[in-house]
Formats: structure tokens, sequence, C-alpha cells
């Protein structure tokens, strides 16, 4: 089977989120199941320098703006995978991450830049660029890559099945609709019944409407983007779709995230044997300038700093963990940038609060790997997570997730209830509504069990021995691709009139 998969990004070249992540992971272990993959990537500088051996596979001229398109061919200096890059330095060659520029403003011509993304994904598909490998699968992620659908769809002869998945539907992909003649489409596409929405034009409908099958990254999201709460106004599109909607979870790459063989670490550790991690602790609080406190619990939170990741809740919550600091009240290491007065609002409090709260603004991937191994517990009360991969790193690093019981997160987690202690099936404490209280209530209930160390042990194995391998979720993709080329019925979704 071959498998070409669409992207905007990758890790470890470039990264704003849990996309690179699993566009970097699946490729491989799609492999180790016997399928034949190849990614489509834009040509940013850091893919370009980053994908070894690149050869010429073929020049496209002048398209979506660019005077000169060049379509190349190399692999990937980590795992070795196949990569098409699309060349065109009149788009890609910028500073900034992928979507803005570097004082975080949209880049006005975003749409030629990922409406060539997916073109180029929907023709290597058709086989007219590389004729030399032609896929049976077109899987592309996310609104940036969602256009590869409809320029499939649009064509009268289909030969490649789509798979389209939904990392965030929060992010849509919405441009003017005056803007719909630069993608080269024909005009029935832009009704409601296809890519018009709202009065925008949406990537992300283009996705949703015409690949066969879609796809979220945790089975829960992909019920709750059904409901009005957490469909963005694409709820009536997704129950449309039907049992063409489906979750795969999220995996963990455990060539990289692993505590007993991390190199990012102050000391390797592993569930057989758990002396590394207060060393790692000792470390962290070192290096953020807390105080070096055995007893005193530390939390964390790595994340984007966003009203989406519940991080106003942390701050509302914050005065109530850190009470009591004679007698082993909590400490908080944060680590992520975002929203300019979420900023201010963890800088100010690392200023009321020195020696037990600490601040750090901006991603660093290293940095993240010690905070998981460092840290007792980490919080991701989100108001909505599709699937969220910093509970999954968590667990694998016996770090106690506190998680708004939402979209993947309760997936993954299984609330410290007497019933699940007793079971021993716990890994973590959850709370529902997205209130303060709430959260203020699962901290409460992680501090007792923070004092009761066989217990604080026990959860912290049980989530250590959760298997979140790619292997897993690979296989269910293979499945579900396997559905498309045998024909399975309900997947095929017609083009408007």
């Amino acid at each position: 089977m071959k498998v070409l998969l669409a992207a905007a990004e990758i890790f470890p070249l470039v990264k704003t989120g849990g996309l690179a992540d699993v566009v970097g992971a699946l490729p491989g272990a799609l492999i180790s199941t016997g399928a034949e993959v190849r990614l489509v990537l834009p040509g940013l500088p850091a893919i370009l320098a980053g994908v070894e051996g690149l050869t010429t596979v073929c020049e496209l001229g002048a398209l979506f703006g660019a005077g000169r398109v060049t379509l190349r061919l190399g692999r990937m200096s980590d795992n070795g995978v196949l990569t098409y890059v699309i060349d065109a330095p009149y788009l890609y060659q910028r500073t900034g991450n992928p979507y803005q520029d570097s004082q975080g403003r949209e880049w006005p011509d975003n749409i030629q830049r990922f409406a060539l993304l997916g073109w180029a994904a929907a023709h290597l598909a058709a086989g007219e660029l590389d004729p030399l490998w032609v896929p049976d699968v077109l899987h592309a992620h996310d609104w940036h890559a969602a256009m590869a659908c409809a320029y499939v769809a649009s064509h009268p002869v289909q030969r490649v099945a789509t798979v389209f998945t939904i990392h965030n539907l929060a992010y849509q992909g919405l441009f003017p609709v005056e803007d719909f003649h630069l993608l080269g489409l024909p005009s029935r596409l832009m009704v409601s019944q296809g890519l018009e929405f709202h009065g925008s034009l949406s990537f992300m409908k283009a996705g949703l409407k015409f690949s066969q099958r879609v796809t979220t990254v945790s089975p829960n999201y992909a019920r709750e983007i059904a409901t009005e709460e957490f469909g963005c106004g694409l709820d009536g599109v997704i129950r449309a779709r039907g049992a063409a909607v489906s979750g795969i979870l999220n995996g963990v790459d455990g060539s990289i995230w692993n505590p007993a063989r991390d190199p990012l670490i102050a000391s390797n550790y592993s569930a057989r044997s758990l002396k590394g991690k207060p060393l790692c602790k000792a470390a962290l609080q070192k290096e953020l300038g807390l105080r070096v406190d055995a007893k005193a619990p530390l939390f964390a939170v790595v994340s984007r700093l966003t009203s989406q990741k519940g991080l106003d809740l942390v701050l509302a919550a914050l005065p109530n963990l850190l009470q009591g600091a004679a007698d082993g009240g909590a400490q908080l290491a944060v680590q992520g940038n975002g929203d300019p007065s979420l900023e201010a609002a963890f800088t100010a409090a690392a200023a009321s609060y020195p020696g037990r709260v600490a601040v750090w603004l901006r991603y660093d991937e290293a940095l993240a790997h010690r905070m998981m191994a460092g840290a007792d517990a980490i919080l991701v009360p989100s108001r909505f997570e599709p699937c969220g991969l910093t509970q999954l790193y968590a667990l694998l690093y016996g770090t106690v997730p506190v998680v708004r019981e939402v979209g993947g997160l309760a997936d993954t987690v299984v609330d410290a209830t007497p019933e699940a202690i007793q079971s021993d099936v716990a890994t973590g404490f959850m709370f529902g509504p997205a209130t303060t209280w709430g959260l203020d209530q699962a901290m409460a209930r992680t501090l007792d069990a923070y004092r009761n160390p066989p217990l604080w042990r026990q959860l912290m194995l049980r989530g250590m021995a959760q298997n979140f391998s790619w292997e897993v979720a690979a296989a269910q993709y293979l499945a579900l691709y396997g559905e498309l080329l045998a024909g399975a019925p309900g997947t095929g979704q017609i083009s408007p009139a």
C-alpha cells in the first residue's frame, strides 16, 4: 500500500504544536506495518535545509503567485522517509513560523501558500508529477493541506483514496470569498454545500466535505465535534458525514520520549527504578530558580498560552495551590508562549512568588523533556483538547496529569476515584466544567495523593505502564486505508453539482 502524507510542519524541522510530532512519527510507524510512505511538505527554510539529498523531480513553473516552483525529492535525515519538498522561494522562504511573520501576523498570501501544498499533493496523487511513484491513499493533515481533497474531488477521474485528519477544528483556514479565483477550482465548489462557510472560504471545510474519510486525533473528540458546543460552526457538516468520521488516538514516539533513554534529562529512570526522578526534579528546580525542595509538589505547564488551554483557570487557582509554603506548599513551572495577557499574568505571578513560580516564555524542546521528567504533576485544564500529547508524555515519565474531562484527555487519563484506585487503573485527576472551582478541587485531590507516598507511586507506575505507541495508531490507520481501497460502503463524498 502506497500512502502519501501531506502536511505543513514536521518534527524535528518545523514545529508549532502537536501536528509536527504526529507527522514526524506516523510515517515510520506506517512503514513498520508494511506500507510504503512518502511525505509532501512546503519548502520552508528549515525543511529545505533538513531534508537530505534533494533532487529535482520536475519544474512546475509559475503557480499561485510564485514565478518558479520546483518539486524536489529527498529523505528525512532522522528516519530516511522519502519526502517531496515544494520549492517555491517566493511563497515559503520567510522568517517566522509557517503561518505568521515574526510579529505574529498572518501572512497575507496564506491562501496561495497552502493552496499550493494541496494542489501539489493532489497532482502527485494523480500520478502526474512523479509517474514513478503513484500513491493509493492521500492523507491530508489539518486545514493547511485540506485543499488537496477538493482538488482530487474536482477531477472527473478520482483514482486515489482520500483521508483528512483534523488536528484542531478551531483553526480553520478562513479566507475572503473574493480570493476563490486564486485556487483554480470550478465555481460549483464555492457554494454552501462546498467551500463557502458563513461568507468566507474555508480550507477546513474542504477536507470535511471532499475527503472520503475524516479522522480526528482521539475517539472522544470525534464525538464532541459533532455537537454545537465543540463543532466550531461545522458540527452540521460533521454530523452529515456520519460514520465517515472516526477518531484514532495519537501515539508517542518512544525513541524520543522515554525516560529510561532520554539524553535530555538530568538522570534516566524507569518503572523498575524511579531513583532518577527526584534527581530530575532537583535539577529542574535549580535550573528554573525554584527553591530546591524535594517535599514541595512541583506542578508544571507545558503549553501554548491560550484561552483554549484553560490557563486562566490556573492563574485563578494559583493562590490556593501555593498556600502554606512552610507546610510544603506547591510550586509551579510554566513553559510556553502565546497570548500576551497570559504571558504578562504568569510573569507577574513569578515576580509575586519568587522561588515558587517560574516562567519560561518560549518553547524549548529540550526543556520540555526536563519539565516532564522533573515535575511531579502536569496541568492540562483545556477547554477543548483534540488529543493532547502533553498528558501522554507526562504519563510515560511518571508525572501525574491533572486534566479536564474533555477530548483526548478523557480518552487517555483515568480519574483517581476510590474505585479506580482500588482496581489499580487510576492514572491521574480529572474535573468536569471549565471552572476555577473544578480545577481547584482536582489540584486539592492531587495534593492529598502526593502526601500519600504509596498511592502516589501507584499512580506513577500505572501511568508509566500505559501503551501509547504509534504502532497501535498505525495499525488503525492501515485498517482505515484498507477499507477505503476495498470500496467500503459510505466512504464516498460527491462534490456539489
